[in-house]
């Protein structure tokens, strides 16, 4: 078994994993370096309600935010992770920074899939990330979470309270969930800031958490790799969904190649 299949595997039972030291020093600094460029430049302040955070800082639609953040979304030690839970026809469902302050109270537990209207247990839709760009420690507001409840029938009550446990990792590692998994992020009981990137995915034929398509200029996206404006939705999920008068949004709108359509698929294949 392949170290990607083992972490797949453990989603599959646990509902999540952590893939250690994932993301190189190089990228890491950039990274952190650019959520504090962005935090002044945007002059962020923490939201008015208790799951966004009253003491945590978040910067939305990142692709359209710096070059840098291209890098994240195809990154080859984590998306081979994602597309073993979904498949190969994912996608973005969105890209932000979390940066808890000292002071922030629990998250509430939730899931992430929890708004879409399907029976549970069920198979994955949605895919979900976090890259520790500092240290992840239960004091300083690592996410918490209940291991195997991805495989529970329903979603957590609002508001109640869970044993959990604080999914602990070093900067430069990623935590990889299930879109079902009960979870939340932690109290910052330290004086330090705890920052992560929550780089979201879901099944190509999920409606995205944001509006890749919409929110990103197409001047940027036509600068981003083949496979990013796939996983953007630039693409057309099993040659049919998505499409544009039978041409993929890549084809039409950033003058791409087109793989065809189902129909010219089974065609081929019947011949």
């Amino acid at each position: 078994m392949t170290a990607t299949e083992a972490h797949v595997a453990r989603i599959a039972s646990d509902g999540y994993t952590i893939i250690e030291d994932a993301i190189e020093r190089e990228l890491l600094a950039a990274l952190g370096a650019d959520v504090e460029r962005l935090h002044e430049q945007l002059r962020v302040a923490p939201a008015d309600n208790d799951f966004e955070g009253r003491r945590t800082l978040r910067v939305y639609n990142l692709l359209a935010r710096g070059e840098i953040w291209a890098r994240v979304p195809v990154h080859p030690n984590v998306l081979p992770v994602v597309e073993g839970v979904l498949d190969r026809g994912c996608l973005v469902s969105s890209l932000s920074s979390i940066a808890i302050g000292p002071g922030e109270t629990a998250q509430p537990i939730h899931a992430d899939d929890q708004l879409m209207p399907l029976a549970k247990p069920h198979a994955p839709t949605v895919c979900n990330t976090m890259w520790a760009l500092t240290d992840f420690t239960e004091a300083n507001g690592a996410t918490r979470i209940i291991p195997g409840t991805h495989l529970a029938d329903s979603s957590p009550n609002d508001g109640a309270t869970y044993e959990s446990v604080p999914a602990e990792m070093r900067a430069g590692s990623v935590l990889v969930w299930h879109g079902s998994l009960w979870h939340g992020g932690g109290a910052n009981t330290t004086s330090a800031t705890r920052v992560g990137v929550a780089m979201n995915y879901c099944a190509g034929w999920v409606r995205q958490q944001e509006n890749q398509q919409l929110g990103i200029p197409l001047a940027t996206v036509r600068r981003f790799e083949p496979r990013l404006q796939e996983l953007c939705g630039f693409g057309v999920y099993s040659f049919l969904i998505g499409h544009i008068d039978k041409r993929s949004p890549a084809e039409v709108l950033l003058e791409g190649r087109s793989a065809g359509m189902v129909w010219d698929v089974v065609e081929k294949g019947a011949g």
